[in-house]
């Protein structure tokens, strides 16, 4: 049977709108002003109604990290994601040893589009194994791969049964040549956990990179940067992402990673279309604080859940998220005072195109699957739907 959502404020790419969605056979068949007639409606006066959000970089939830390496690990963090709103996303691998990259990557591929009981996986974010050592911030100091090892091969060519998104450091040696190769074969590729150079940067860019993780984070900049050469200073990862159009980014909108003023100077800088929010999120979300494990449980990094955020043992550095992806819409919204519609759009059209999916998920448009979540008045989540069916 058709469903309505009525009478609600709907979030959609141009503003916030009253209006109703609806929705038949899994995908959405109006939005604005809707047919109710033969169908099941909710009145949802006083809610809003915006497109379910997508994650492009999440580690683990409820306990569970996506490199424990099980089928019942995925299934847990997806239902943990899904309680927050995110009806997509794509799990986010560690440094690990070489036999639990290829034990992540088989699970990613065994739940690929299919029915997880929560968030549905669109992908596999293979992140670690091409790091710059000295840049692997809160990553357990285990096996990263070199770009003519073997292995590399091994491990990239799982392109051919799902999408793939792949982590470089662009100063790696011989990750030029690896680049190269994959992307005409449609792997997607990022700078992330490097020490580069803004002219190593520009050369990955010409190399077929598109992408920058977690901006500001475990990452090079003009100060890091003078260690190694006095004068001139040079920039690094941090301004070759703000310069070059041709990379979108990400931001942890968790309140602790960054401060207001940074999210601000990202979104001012890249806008809504080029930044997306993610969470970053290990397996503390929805736990209590304490002492969890990074990574695999076998040989994890040992960090803590303290005051909201993820911090090394010591309490001395970030060691990744403990929030879902509806606390970073609040935080860009509340906090940044970044519209509302811009904040949804980083959190779902944004991401969407950032991974080719935009003509079938990440706003409310008629064609386009039903994952849509409904917010209270102070932005909290109270239901989730993805393709027409309720998760939460």
């Amino acid at each position: 049977m058709p469903t309505v959502l009525a009478h609600a404020t709907l979030i959609l790419p141009e503003g916030l709108r009253p209006g109703s969605i609806r929705w038949e056979d899994q995908r959405i068949t109006a939005v604005g002003r809707v047919p109710e007639t033969g169908a099941a409606v909710l009145d949802l006066s006083g809610y809003y109604v915006g497109p379910g959000l997508i994650d492009l970089h999440v580690h683990g939830g409820d306990g569970a990290d996506f490199m424990d390496g099980s089928l019942e690990a995925f299934r847990t963090v997806c239902r943990c994601h899904a309680r927050h709103g995110t009806t997509r996303l794509t799990p986010t691998s560690t440094v690990a040893r070489r036999e639990d990259y290829r034990r992540f990557l088989d699970c990613c591929v065994a739940l690929y589009g299919g029915d997880t009981g929560g968030s549905r996986i669109v992908g596999a974010h293979l992140y670690g194994p091409f790091f710059a050592r000295h840049a692997r911030g809160c990553h357990p100091d285990r096996e990263f791969v070199s770009a003519q090892d073997d292995q590399a091969k091994v491990l990239l060519d799982y392109y051919a049964r799902i999408p793939l998104t792949v982590t470089v450091a662009p100063e790696v040696p011989g990750i030029e040549g690896l680049v190269r190769a994959y992307v005409s074969r449609g792997v997607r590729f990022n700078v992330g956990h490097s020490h580069a150079t803004f002219a190593q940067v520009a050369a990955a860019v010409s190399w077929g990179v598109r992408h920058a993780d977690h901006l500001f984070c475990a990452m090079s900049d003009r100060a890091h940067l003078r260690s190694t050469q006095n004068y001139p200073m040079r920039g690094g990862v941090v301004e070759a992402t703000l310069y070059f159009d041709q990379l979108t980014t990400e931001v942890i909108a968790d309140g602790k990673h960054l401060a207001p003023e940074l999210l601000q100077l990202a979104y001012k800088i890249k806008g809504p279309e080029r930044l997306a929010v993610v969470t970053d999120a290990m397996r503390a979300v929805d736990q209590p604080d304490g002492e969890y494990i990074f990574g695999p449980i076998e040989c994890g990094q040992p960090v803590r859940k303290a005051d909201g955020v993820g911090l090394t043992r010591e309490g001395t550095a970030l060691a990744s998220g403990v929030m879902g992806l509806d606390h970073g819409v609040r935080t860009l919204h509340v906090q940044a005072g970044i519209p509302l519609h811009h904040a949804m759009h980083m959190a779902s059209l944004t991401p969407a195109r950032i991974l080719g999916l935009e003509r079938v998920c990440g706003s409310l448009e008629v064609g386009k699957y039903a994952d849509i979540v409904v917010w209270n008045r102070n932005l909290q989540v109270e239901q989730v739907y993805i393709a027409g069916q309720r998760v939460w």
